[in-house]
């Protein structure tokens, strides 16, 4: 008997731990996970975008638009890729690749430099446009960081929980 040959790939293995990380996001427009992965496939951290530890999601706002940007989510969330970095506790992340559902922020980015990372795997860019976007990847390029768009497979992967 041979083994099975319908496995899935490390990119899509990381990229659905990403997307269900992402799924723990209490934000009601916006949820993405990141998945930092070792050199040698290993899960070191995971983290959505989502309010600071004991910033109640009840308490702070989840709006994208309000007169006082006090009232919206933008100064307190922080990103999956940030989380991710912060809920590591194991030293460095050297070398490592993040899988991220939606392409950092400058940001997330400068973050993802610091740390060592030296691979991001996006899924979405639907902010290519942006200068947020735009100073990134200047950033991400200038520092010798690759990314690359996640490949779909058509590959649908269900979980009955």
């Amino acid at each position: 008997m041979m083994k099975r040959q319908d496995y899935i790939s490390w990119d899509e293995y990381f990229m659905g731990v990403s997307m269900l990380s992402g799924m723990r996001s209490k934000d009601p427009n916006t949820q993405v996970g990141a998945c930092i992965v070792s050199e040698d496939n290993k899960i070191l951290s995971m983290g959505y975008n989502g309010f600071p530890k004991g910033c109640s999601d009840d308490e702070f706002p989840w709006a994208r638009e309000g007169e006082n940007p006090l009232e919206t989510k933008y100064p307190f969330v922080t990103h999956s890729e940030l989380n991710a970095i912060l809920n590591y506790r194991g030293g460095s992340l050297e070398g490592a690749k993040i899988y991220v559902s939606l392409f950092p922020c400058n940001d997330c980015a400068k973050a993802i430099i610091q740390a060592g990372i030296k691979t991001v795997v996006y899924d979405s860019d639907k902010y290519a446009d942006l200068p947020a976007t735009k100073a990134s990847k200047r950033m991400l390029d200038a520092a010798g960081v690759r990314y690359y768009q996640y490949q779909h497979t058509g590959r649908k992967v269900t979980l009955d929980m």
